[in-house]
């Protein structure tokens, strides 16, 4: 069975909107190598919207390094309730919002690699909800932001369990946690 796992980038205050803004300067060696051996264990991307709108302006264009070219090449998955265009970072198909939980639930049960859900929010806790979440990678960066959108939001509710610790030069952490039953 696939794995699904939400790979995020968080301040240290909790936020994760405009991570290009506040995190580049921290992707040492170790925090570069670290992100390629996730993206080169999965095939798929499976994201959101506005995030894949916003990744969809920049992702195409890059490209001639082996990491942008394996993210370019896998499968996306975009989960969406109102009509979002594709053509523009494919390989790509429109999950409804609606059918989430039936789709993903088939994903996870196909052959093939791990899932990287890329930003966080009411896709993450959905599938956390209905159990199909396997494990959190939370980017924690040595920022302090002040304010925008939340990590988590109320609907995130749910006991979690440390699995592992990973620091890097930079003093970025990825902590991985796993759902644990209630």
């Amino acid at each position: 069975m696939r794995r699904i796992i939400a790979s995020t980038y968080t301040t240290l205050d909790g936020y994760i909107d405009n991570p290009h803004e506040w995190s580049l300067q921290y992707n040492d060696e170790g925090a570069q190598k670290y992100a390629f051996e996730l993206a080169l264990g999965a095939d798929a991307l499976l994201l959101g919207r506005v995030t894949y709108e916003g990744m969809a302006q920049a992702w195409p264009n890059m490209g001639g390094n082996p990491y942008a070219d394996h993210v370019n090449s896998i499968a996306k998955y975009v989960v969406a309730s109102e009509p979002v265009d594709i053509a523009a970072w494919g390989p790509s198909t429109v999950v409804p919002g609606g059918k989430l939980v039936e789709t993903v639930g088939q994903l996870k049960q196909q052959d093939g690699a791990d899932i990287i859900i890329w930003g966080s929010g009411r896709l993450t806790d959905d599938l956390a909800a209905a159990g199909l979440l396997h494990e959190y990678r939370i980017w924690l960066y040595p920022v302090i932001k002040g304010h925008g959108q939340p990590l988590f939001r109320p609907e995130s509710t749910g006991p979690v369990e440390l699995v592992d610790t990973v620091t890097f030069n930079s003093g970025v952490v990825v902590l991985t946690y796993r759902p644990a039953a209630a």
